[in-house]
C-alpha cells in the first residue's frame, strides 16, 4: 500500500466535477480529506491523504495532470523550530493524526513530519510559536 498527503488545486471549471469518486471508482484508490477550500465557479484546494497499489496511485495522478488539476506535495510543510519549542505539549492536544505527541518517560514533545497531514492546528496551538508553515511545496505534477 503506498500512502501519500497531498494538495489538490482545481480550476475553477473542475469544482463541480466528481475528481474524488473517479480516483477510487476508476483507479481504487482510498483518500481521507484532510482540508478542502472549494467555491462555485471559484478554484478550489483539497488536501487529503491518497492511498493504494502504487501503480494505481501513479495513474491516479496522471489521470488528475490531464484534467488539469494541479498536484502538490504538502507532507513537510509544517517545521517545528527545536531552539523555540520549549516542550509544553499544547500541540498534541490538537493534532489529528499522531504527528505530535509525548515520549514517555522522557515527557519529550515529537514531531513525526511522516504522519504530519499540514492541518495546521498546531501552528495555532503553538504558544512558543515553535510550528511553522513553509509553502515550499514540490510540485509532482
Amino acid at each position: 500500500m503506498y500512502s501519500k498527503i497531498l494538495a489538490l488545486r482545481f480550476p475553477k471549471k473542475m469544482v463541480n466535477e466528481p475528481i474524488a469518486a473517479t480516483l477510487v471508482k476508476k483507479f481504487d484508490l482510498s483518500f481521507n480529506i484532510l482540508k478542502a477550500v472549494i467555491y462555485p465557479r471559484k478554484e478550489g484546494l483539497m488536501v487529503l491523504e491518497l492511498s493504494g497499489h502504487r501503480k494505481n496511485f501513479l495513474e491516479g495522478l496522471r489521470y488528475l495532470k490531464k484534467i488539469g488539476v494541479l498536484v502538490e506535495d504538502i507532507s513537510h510543510d509544517i517545521k517545528r523550530d527545536d531552539e523555540k519549542c520549549f516542550q509544553c505539549g499544547a500541540c498534541t492536544a490538537v493534532c489529528p493524526t499522531g504527528a505530535l505527541y509525548i515520549k514517555r518517560p522522557e515527557m519529550e514533545v515529537i514531531f513525526d513530519k511522516d504522519r504530519c497531514s499540514a492541518c495546521e492546528l498546531c501552528v495555532l496551538a503553538c504558544p512558543a510559536w515553535a510550528m511553522q508553515v513553509k509553502f515550499d511545496r514540490s510540485i509532482l505534477y
